[in-house]
C-alpha cells in the first residue's frame, strides 16, 4: 500500500473516530459539569495520574485554562493534586472518589450507546475489531510503550 493512501486513510479514520466520540459523548450529562470540564475528567479517567501540563497538551488548552478548569474540579472534590516525592514543585491530578464515582456512570451510559453500535457485529467481527485496536494502539498511537 502506498504510504499517501495510507496516511489518507488514516486522516479519514481519525475524523470519523472524533466524530462518533462526539456522538457517543454528547448527552452524557453531570450536573454542573461543562463540556471542557467533562473532557479533562475524561482524560484524567483513563491516562491517571497526569500533570497539568499533559492535559493541556492533550486538551488544546493553554496551561493558565487548564489551571483554572482543574482548581473548579478540585472545588468540586473531584479531582486531587498529589505531590511528586522527588520533586516537591511538580505534581500529578488523579481522580478523587466522587470522580471515580462520576466518571463510572459517564462510562456506563457511553459503553449503552458503543453496545448499540456493535449489536449486530459477530463474534468474528468483535475479534478483527479488538484485533484492530491493539494493532492501532501498538504502532500508531503508542510506539515507544
Amino acid at each position: 500500500m502506498d504510504k499517501k493512501e495510507l496516511f489518507n486513510q488514516f486522516v479519514a479514520f481519525t475524523t470519523a473516530v472524533h466524530q462518533v466520540t462526539h456522538e457517543l459523548t454528547q448527552n452524557v450529562k453531570i450536573e454542573n459539569i461543562t463540556p471542557v470540564q467533562y473532557k479533562i475528567l475524561e482524560y484524567i479517567k483513563v491516562s491517571q495520574p497526569v500533570t497539568p501540563t499533559e492535559i493541556s497538551d492533550c486538551q488544546h488548552m493553554s496551561l493558565p485554562n487548564t489551571s483554572r478548569e482543574l482548581r473548579k474540579l478540585q472545588e468540586r472534590k473531584l479531582i486531587k493534586k498529589i505531590i511528586d516525592t522527588e520533586d516537591r514543585r511538580k505534581h500529578y491530578v488523579c481522580l478523587t472518589e466522587d470522580g471515580e464515582k462520576i466518571m463510572e456512570e459517564a462510562f456506563a451510559c457511553i459503553d449503552e450507546r458503543f453496545q448499540q453500535l456493535i449489536q449486530h457485529a459477530s463474534k468474528k467481527d468483535l475479534e478483527d475489531i479488538s484485533y484492530a485496536l491493539n494493532i492501532l494502539d501498538e504502532k500508531v498511537f503508542n510506539p515507544n510503550s
